[in-house]
C-alpha cells in the first residue's frame, strides 16, 4: 500500500524478515532486495553491476551479499561494491518501519 503524499510503499511485516535474512520486493519499477542486518533494515536494487544478474539467491555474510553468479560482494547498508568483478555501487533505497511494517521509497528520480 502506498501513501501517495509521501511515496512510501508497504513491503512486509517486521516479523516476516528475521535478522540475517532477506526478501525480494518490487518497488515502482525496480526489483529490490530488503535485508535485516542485526535488526536494522536496508534495501538495495536487486542488480549486480558487474553483469546485470540478480543479487537475490546469493549468500548474506554480515553486511555483504555475495552475487550468486560471479562472487562480487556488495555492502547492503551502503550499496558499495566491495570486490571484483563489480566496481560500480548498487542503488540504496530509503527504508523505514511504520506501525510494524517495513516500508520503502523510490528516490531514484528525486
Amino acid at each position: 500500500m502506498v501513501a501517495p503524499a509521501e511515496g512510501w510503499q508497504d513491503i512486509a511485516a517486521v516479523e516476516a524478515l528475521p535478522s540475517g535474512q532477506y526478501l525480494e520486493a518490487v518497488l515502482e519499477e525496480a526489483d529490490v532486495v530488503v535485508f535485516n542486518v542485526g535488526g536494522l533494515f536496508h534495501a538495495i536494487e536487486n542488480l549486480c553491476t558487474h553483469d546485470g544478474g540478480r543479487l537475490s539467491g546469493g549468500r548474506l555474510e554480515g553486511r555483504q551479499i555475495i552475487c550468486p553468479r560471479h562472487g562480487a560482494r556488495f555492502d547492503v547498508t551502503t550499496g558499495a561494491a566491495c570486490t571484483p568483478p563489480a566496481y560500480q555501487d548498487v542503488h540504496v533505497f530509503p527504508v523505514r518501519v511504520q506501525d510494524g511494517r517495513i516500508q520503502l521509497r523510490d528516490d531514484r528520480w528525486d
